[in-house]
């Protein structure tokens, strides 16, 4: 695995990270990570490799986009000093465009998400052993609806920015597909876009995945 041993990992991201996490830090106590996929990842690290002591740190804010990430970036990223920092940002900037549509300052369209995540990737990357990027994501597998369409477009950036900064990056989309193939959407999210508890252990997963997680680990 390529977190090593008393390394710091930081989450950062909107409501799907911050699943009601402790304020202003999420950490420490039982319920401090929240109750989402952040809280997954740790029990993981801590089940299958107590001896490495990592960790882990939950900053997500319900609600917040890329706009919001830049303004707390200093706060919330550089000053906590994390080793592996994973961001997932975006469900917001695209979900405005659509239930408050008239509201048009609220909105991230594409071009400023894309300037103000590659900025913050390209300037922390120096400062951190390992940075994950993750895609939002739309529960819903109709890839033709207005919403999951533009999701996907976000996604892609989210791919171009990994690509360009040589990022380890986490498909959410795709790492939804299987389960989307059985399962009704409102089934796994009311609003396609809260997880339940399975919906976030596939988030969980995805992102174990990319950091070289040993699932061997696990069975004895």
């Amino acid at each position: 695995m390529q977190i090593e041993k008393g390394q710091k990992l930081l989450f950062i991201g909107d409501s799907i990270t911050d699943c009601e996490r402790t304020k202003p830090e999420g950490e420490g106590s039982f319920g401090g990570l929240g109750k989402g996929y952040v809280s997954l990842v740790d029990a993981f690290l801590q089940a299958a490799y107590p001896e490495l002591g990592i960790r882990v740190v939950n900053k997500g804010i319900s609600g917040h986009t890329v706009r919001h990430l830049k303004g707390r970036w200093q706060e919330d990223v550089i000053d906590q000093k994390p080793d592996w920092l994973s961001i997932m940002i975006g469900i917001n900037d695209v979900w405005r465009q659509y239930d408050i549509p008239f509201i048009k300052e609220k909105h991230v369209y594409l071009e400023e998400y894309e300037e103000t995540l590659r900025k913050l990737v390209t300037e922390t990357k120096p400062f951190v052993k390992g940075l994950v990027l993750m895609t939002p994501f739309y529960l819903e597998s109709n890839e033709q609806d207005p919403m999951r369409r533009t999701m996907d477009q976000y996604g892609q950036i989210v791919r171009k920015i990994a690509e360009e900064t040589n990022s380890p990056v986490v498909d959410t989309q795709s790492a939804f597909k299987h389960i989307l193939n059985h399962l009704y959407p409102a089934a796994l999210a009311w609003d396609r876009v809260h997880p339940s508890t399975a919906g976030h252990m596939i988030l969980a997963k995805s992102f174990l995945n990319a950091i070289g997680f040993n699932w061997e680990r696990l069975k004895d």
